[in-house]
């Protein structure tokens, strides 16, 4: 019995792809899903671990600047009590010599008992000393000194903190510290001085831990460097009232923030704090990059093994699609095989309408357009411009340079005109040996006659040699045509070329290298 086509029907290849080709892109979108989840964690987890290292970094930072400051605060007290026990000293009368005698014994006591001081002075009215803990005497007078001109002119016993200067007994870098001394009746009488030694910062901030790279600095509080770790004495009395660690101070006393140093210009994390009832500034800081180093280093293993399971998930959803598509393959083929045919026909024609030189339109394909544009033309009433341009003295170039050189260089013409006809509907063409055609439609006179003289003047541009020409480079000339609307009796493909033509023969014979054009009635 013979089988009906319901019992075997034939497979449905045509109707089957349409149902099954989506999941391929189902497969991909999976895929792509899964690694864009796995790369999002990635980075949250990169991203967070970044801020909680900068924030330990913070907290690092910000107990050492709390560290230093508690530090610099105990010794501006010590300091202070000592002033107003020496000042206390003098204005009890301690004034002649046995009272002197046993003052600067005291003040040798107070020095060996504080090792942070340099020494301790005692000044009357006139910048004279009257008692020092050094042991040798005191060279000149401290009149001119800013501290002994501010006591003097301000009545008052508050601590007073001078900006760094040289001693002029030991020659050393010291922060001057004072306290007034009044008379009984309240008039100047006087300075106690306490000064402390910068190296004595030195020895102590140099061992704290802050990176090879990091920073503890001291300064007063208008912004006057005492210290900055790594020393650098030529950094003392270094103005930092207009870097980025002041400007954070003045907005908020204690703090901590990434600041690019005003010193060697580079980004650190800084905690700095502003010492309360004393004119200090602390500020510890260490750089981004060595902070950051670690973290760099364990994100980038985390981002390589992320891309290597995102490489694994590709590779697989690749095997899987591999799979699907050869279900497929026979259909995609019988497609293909149409397509191809259809690319080859559509190749045929193209080659047929292509000059093979310059790859623009040939003969055949501008006679076609030119027919099709002129009854366009008609029927919308619309301007229909023509340009004819060749090369000038061709054949004295070919003569001269060869054949192959010829063709290379209507080659570039080509090229060029292919570059810059590229509106919709135009058309450029090889009209036939070194003479080219260019079809405007909708363009009227002037529009056409400003493309052609763009045509001239970039070819000419191009500076292509031409020895026999009175340029000395390759130029063209062209002739311009144009139909105006409602022309209808002009209208014809051969009355433009002719037209054209005879416009190019005029730009010859006025000398080469030109345009010439006409409108049509």
């Amino acid at each position: 019995m013979p089988s009906s086509s319901t019992d075997h029907p034939d497979p449905p290849v045509l109707q089957s792809d349409p149902g099954k080709r989506p999941v391929v892109p189902l497969v991909i979108l999976l895929t792509s899903l899964a690694c864009l989840l796995l790369a999002g964690l990635a980075v949250w987890f990169i991203w967070t671990s970044r801020q909680t290292r900068i924030h330990e970094s913070e907290v690092a930072t910000s107990n050492v600047a709390r560290m230093v400051a508690a530090q610099v605060e105990s010794a501006m007290k010590t300091t202070n009590l000592a002033l107003v026990d020496m000042a206390e000293r003098v204005e009890w009368g301690e004034n002649d010599a046995a009272g002197l005698e046993r003052l600067r014994k005291h003040l040798v006591e107070l020095g060996r008992a504080a090792p942070e001081f340099h020494g301790l002075f005692v000044y009357g009215d006139d910048g004279s000393w009257k008692a020092t803990s050094l042991s040798q005497p005191v060279r000149g007078n401290n009149a001119d000194r800013e501290y002994f001109r501010y006591h003097r002119e301000h009545p008052g016993h508050a601590m007073h903190v001078g900006a760094p200067i040289k001693s002029r007994s030991t020659d050393l870098w010291i922060i001057p510290v004072s306290r007034r001394i009044d008379k009984p009746d309240g008039s100047f009488a006087g300075v106690a001085l306490i000064t402390f030694r910068i190296n004595f910062f030195e020895r102590i901030y140099d061992e704290l831990n802050v990176g090879r790279t990091g920073t503890v600095l001291l300064a007063l509080a208008d912004g006057t460097l005492i210290y900055r770790k790594p020393f650098d004495e030529k950094l003392i009395g270094f103005d930092l009232s207009g870097g980025a660690i002041m400007g954070a101070v003045r907005r908020e006393p204690a703090g901590s923030a990434l600041l690019v140093a005003t010193v060697d210009k580079v980004e650190r994390m800084y905690s700095y704090r502003r010492l309360a009832g004393f004119p200090f500034v602390v500020a510890v800081g260490q750089t981004k990059d060595e902070l950051l180093s670690s973290w760099a280093r364990s994100s980038a293993l985390l981002s390589l093994a992320v891309l290597m399971i995102c490489a694994v998930f590709a590779l697989l959803a690749r095997k899987l699609v591999a799979q699907i598509v050869i279900r497929h393959r026979l259909h995609r083929q019988l497609r293909a095989y149409s397509q191809d045919l259809q690319q080859d026909n559509a190749g045929l024609k193209t080659l047929a309408l292509t000059d093979k030189l310059t790859g623009l339109a040939n003969r055949r394909a501008f006679d076609e357009v030119l027919e099709q544009e002129c009854r366009r033309a008609l029927r919308g009433s619309l301007p229909l411009s023509l340009i004819l341009l060749d090369v000038d003295l061709f054949k004295r170039f070919n003569d001269h340079y060869g054949h192959p050189a010829g063709d290379l260089c209507l080659q570039h013409v080509g090229r060029f005109l292919a570059e810059r006809i590229t509106r919709s509907g135009d058309l450029a063409a090889r009209y036939g040996g070194e003479e080219f055609a260019v079809i405007l439609p909708n363009t009227d006179q002037e529009g056409a006659r400003a493309v052609a003289e763009r045509i001239r003047t970039g070819i000419a541009a191009l500076l292509l040699p031409h020895a026999h020409s009175p340029y000395g480079i390759v130029t063209i000339s062209a002739g311009v045509t144009t139909v105006a609307p409602g022309s209808d009796a002009a209208l014809r493909a051969d009355a433009l070329i002719e037209r054209a033509d005879r416009q190019l023969y005029g730009a010859k014979d006025a000398g080469r290298n030109r345009v010439c054009g006409e409108r049509l009635p």
